[in-house]
């Protein structure tokens, strides 16, 4: 499996929209989206697993990101609207072969490979 590679983040005001991707490859398993703010743990914030067609968010961004992939299944997308001061991080995707992420999908330490960072800025 290849590193995977995300891009998409920028600064936009707060109730704005960004869309961050992330190229996949040759992945079986999951695929997720986790931030990272300074002084702050690494948190998972959405998840799939395409096997299944199955999506998984963290209450803080429910309703307002969609986690979702391509036909092709080589790109990973977060659609992320109405963005808040709080959702401010560096964004990170990630994949996992086999089932053994979906004991829980949005815990970092299920992930075996990442990608760089992208970083989104939301001001108030």
């Amino acid at each position: 499996q290849a590193q995977p590679m995300a891009s998409g983040g920028g600064t936009v005001q707060a109730g704005g929209s960004l869309k961050l991707s992330c190229v996949v490859s040759g992945n079986t398993g999951c695929l997720a989206w986790f931030r990272q703010a300074p002084g702050r743990e690494r948190e998972g914030v959405a998840g799939i697993y395409p096997e299944a067609a199955s999506t998984y968010y963290a209450a803080s961004v429910k309703g307002r990101f969609t986690v979702y992939q391509d036909n092709a299944k080589t790109t990973l997308y977060l659609q992320m609207n109405n963005l808040k001061p709080e959702d401010t991080a560096m964004y990170y995707c990630a994949t996992a072969r086999g089932r053994g992420c979906l004991r829980d999908i949005l815990k970092p330490d299920n992930y075996g490979l990442w990608g760089q960072g992208t970083q989104v800025t939301v001001s108030s």
